[in-house]
Formats: structure tokens, C-alpha cells, sequence
């Protein structure tokens, strides 16, 4: 193997600078303002170096801080089935659903993706719409939060709550699940889960309307909303928006309708976009609109899981959510691409299997924060200061998939 030589650069130590603008770069109007990484609308290791002219934004450059993840090179070191704890880390807001992406991936490659028991299929589902939710509440309640209003951020969390206890019930795990494993389930589900699942449903449905009353339908918050961060549809795709941010600008584009993966071609539910129904098609206004319609839908899955997984596919004494599990994974040599549907937007995940070994030669995972947090300068300038904290909040965006 040949060895890479690094050559220097002068150009690069100037890539690594702190700032991209300089003092001299400035008028005498204009401020550079850093935010982050330590105000709570950047949610983790970011830096927005911002350009002012009074309270009007005139540039934003996004400094990306480093987690040290190392997904990537983690997933080239290990067999296939051992990567799946560090797919949870990605996006830890909704971990069951990289494991879904994740493994989705390598049954195709070996070709047994058919032979997954459908029981299965419905639990992995309903996992995946559960986390839906976990991750849309964080985004809801701490969006609410980021322009002050705190009640729905603490009746996100409340209700939140209930999803990860169940979840925790299910893998042991508050978080980090390592629940969905290639060829099946690390256990079934436990007995009174169905029983308890369709309680919280019942408990949760008037409380979507309580939370879309308090908040999306409050005039201080439609005024701080409307017509903010107008993400237009053209301008998401070319920058690669994905999941809620490209259906708010009105692209009714839902990779779980689009690629029809799982069992969610046997599902009724129904694609929301954003209408522009009290702004701009695509605002900051919609894009939480669209999220909070995600919920709902999500409702309607999980219920429809559930029925099937206590008629149809219910629990068996002869059912072995490990049957399905290989014991040497091991795909013929071929390049492989597999995409899902992450509350977030778009995951992908690439393979480059030789044939002759379980780990892969190249895995690259396309982060879907990654590319929708990229187009933020773009819809920020010209705003107040205040409206670029709003629009930040609106992305939804985990460091965790842009640091990989």
C-alpha cells in the first residue's frame, strides 16, 4: 500500500485560521460576532462567525468543531455487525433509526433482506416511528425554547420521556440501543409491551393538539416564525436538504414513500409539506409545522404496527428474532449504497466490501445535518440577529452526524 505524504501548504494553515474575515476585511459599520459553541441554539461543538452591520446579518460562516466520532474509519476496522453501537452516535437523537439504515444496508449486500420475518419488520418499524418522535419532541420543544418559550419545551420532554422508557424497556438502553442487528432483532419484544404501547397513544394524541395550540398557533410565536429563513424549493435542492426542511419548502419528497424499504409500503400515512399557511412557503414557521404533522403520521404507523404485531405477526413461541443472524458476514466484492428516512432527513450509508473479508473496505455514511446545516448562510443574510437564532433552531441539526 502506498504511503500518503502530506505537502505543505501555506493555503492550509489559513483553512485552519479561527476567523475567515480579518479586521481589514471589515467597514468601519460592521462587527465580527462569534456564536457558539457554548449558546444553546448550537447545539453541541459549533461556531457561527457572523458579519453585522448593526442587527443586520451580512455573512455567516459555520466553524464545525470536532467530536473525534471517527465513525468512518471505526466502521473500516471492525466487522459489519460489530459497527452498530457506533451507528447509534451519529445521530443519538434517533438512534433506531441509523440501526435501521445501517442494517438495511448489509442485508442487501448479502442478499437476505426478503428473508427477514415480517414480525421483525413491524418491530423494527415501530421502533423506528417511536424514535421519530423522541427526536421531532427534542426538536419541537427545544425550538420553542430557543426563541423563550419554555412550557412546550417542558411538555416535549415530559412526553419524550414515556417514548425512552419504553425504548429502554425494550434494549436496556436509554439512547444508545444496539437493538437492530443484521438479520433481526436483538430480543423480541417483552410481553405487555403492545398493551403499553397503545396506552401512550391514547395518552399522547390530545396532547400533540395541547402542544400545536400552545405553540404553533400562538401569535408570538407565528410573528417570530413567518416569513423567517425562507428556504426555497430550488435553493434545497441544490444544496441537498433533505427529510422536514425540504418538505417545508413544498417538495413532497419522502424516501420512506420514494424507496418503499420495510413493511412501510403496507402502511396508510400521509407525507406532510409545508403550505405557507400563516407565512412563506418553506419558513422557519413550516418547517415545525411539517415536524409536528410528522408526529401525527408517526402516531398513525405505531398504531398500525401494533395491530398487525398483536393479529397478524403476534408473538410465537417458534419466533426467533436471531434466526435471521448471521454468524460470518461476509458480502461479495461490490460497491453498495442504501438510503433511509432519519427524522432528521436523508442517511446514507456506502459500502465497499472486497469479498475476502467481514470488514468493509470503505463505509461512508451521507449525513443528512451535514448538508442541511449547509445552507443556512444562504437564508441567513439580510436577517436581524434575533431572526438568525431562530433560523439555526429551525435546521435541527446533531453535531454528532456533521463531525463523523
Amino acid at each position: 500500500m502506498s504511503t500518503v505524504q502530506y505537502t505543505y501548504d501555506p493555503r492550509h494553515l489559513e483553512a485552519s485560521e479561527p476567523t475567515k474575515y480579518k479586521p481589514e476585511d471589515l467597514t468601519e459599520e460592521q462587527m465580527l460576532i462569534n456564536i457558539g459553541p457554548q449558546h444553546p441554539s448550537t447545539h453541541g461543538v459549533l461556531r457561527f462567525e457572523v458579519i453585522t452591520d448593526g442587527e443586520v446579518v451580512v455573512d455567516v460562516v459555520p466553524h464545525l468543531g470536532y467530536l473525534h466520532r471517527c465513525f468512518e474509519k471505526h466502521a473500516e476496522s471492525m466487522p459489519f455487525n460489530q459497527v452498530i453501537p457506533y451507528v447509534d452516535r451519529l445521530d443519538y437523537v434517533g438512534a433506531m433509526n441509523n440501526e435501521h439504515a445501517y442494517v438495511m444496508g448489509v442485508e442487501r449486500m448479502l442478499g437476505i433482506e426478503n428473508d427477514i420475518p415480517k414480525r421483525t419488520e413491524y418491530i423494527r418499524v415501530l421502533m423506528a416511528e417511536l424514535n421519530r418522535l423522541a427526536s421531532h419532541f427534542v426538536a419541537i420543544g427545544t425550538y420553542g425554547l430557543d426563541i423563550g418559550a419554555v412550557t412546550p419545551f417542558l411538555w416535549m420532554m415530559r412526553d419524550r420521556e414515556h417514548i425512552l422508557r419504553m425504548l429502554e424497556w425494550v434494549s436496556g438502553a436509554r439512547m444508545l440501543y444496539n437493538y437492530i442487528w443484521v438479520g433481526g432483532l436483538f430480543y423480541d419484544l417483552p410481553v405487555g409491551f403492545e398493551e403499553r404501547c397503545k396506552e401512550f397513544v391514547t395518552y399522547l394524541k390530545p396532547k400533540l393538539v395541547e402542544t400545536r395550540d400552545l405553540l404553533l398557533n400562538n401569535k408570538i410565536y407565528v410573528e417570530r416564525t413567518a416569513n423567517v429563513g425562507v428556504l426555497s424549493r430550488d435553493l434545497a435542492i441544490n444544496y441537498g436538504v433533505t427529510g422536514p426542511m425540504l418538505r417545508a419548502s413544498g417538495l413532497r419528497f419522502d424516501l420512506r414513500r420514494i424507496d418503499g424499504y420495510s413493511v412501510y409500503p403496507q402502511l396508510d400515512f400521509e407525507i406532510p409539506v409545508g403550505e405557507g399557511t400563516v407565512g412563506t412557503v418553506g419558513d422557519c414557521w413550516d418547517r415545525t409545522w411539517v415536524r409536528y404533522r410528522e408526529c401525527e403520521e408517526s402516531v398513525k404507523i405505531i398504531e398500525q404496527c401494533l395491530e398487525m404485531l398483536t393479529k397478524e405477526h403476534k408473538r410465537t413461541r417458534d419466533y426467533d428474532p436471531r434466526a435471521m443472524v448471521p454468524k460470518k458476514i461476509r458480502p461479495q466484492a461490490q460497491d453498495f449504497y442504501v438510503r433511509a428516512e432519519n427524522p432528521k432527513g436523508e442517511l446514507g450509508f456506502y459500502f465497499r466490501a472486497d469479498g475476502r473479508s467481514d470488514v468493509p473496505v470503505r463505509c461512508k455514511a451521507r449525513s443528512c445535518c451535514f448538508s442541511n446545516l449547509s445552507v443556512v448562510p444562504e437564508i441567513s443574510r439580510g436577517v436581524l440577529i434575533a431572526d438568525f437564532i431562530a433560523i439555526v433552531g429551525s435546521v435541527d441539526f446533531v453535531l454528532g452526524e456533521v463531525d463523523r
